[in-house]
């Protein structure tokens, strides 16, 4: 059974910055994606970023130039270095990873970004 472990979530005020950690194990497949999504109250899970084992990276249009994902997929890591934080970035921060036969979650990290 995957298992994904998230870290680096906390308060931050408004223009700074902050790092997720993930990291997988217990998949018997390699994962093919790896990245991170998150959920503000009252509103639907949305894709963050991701990254592919082939290195190509997808962010979404409200954190182009302020969020980078990196990682390593062969080592079942993934990163979120988030810059220039919004309030509007406050939510719980999911990683996700997926193989050809699996599509699996963290627990999740929140982050709140308030002065």
């Amino acid at each position: 059974q995957v298992q994904l472990v998230e870290s680096g979530g906390g308060l931050v005020q408004p223009g700074g910055s902050l790092r997720l950690s993930c990291a997988g194990s217990g998949s018997i497949f390699g994962f093919i994606v790896m990245g991170w999504y998150r959920q503000a109250p009252g509103k639907q899970r949305e894709l963050v970023a991701n990254i592919r084992s082939g290195g190509g990276t997808n962010y979404a249009d409200s954190v182009k130039g302020r969020f980078t994902i990196s990682g390593d997929l062969a080592k079942n890591t993934v990163y979120l270095q988030m810059n220039s934080l919004k309030p509007e970035d406050t939510a719980v921060y999911y990683c996700n990873a997926k193989t050809l036969v699996s599509d699996s979650w963290g627990q999740g990290t929140q982050v709140t970004v308030s002065s």
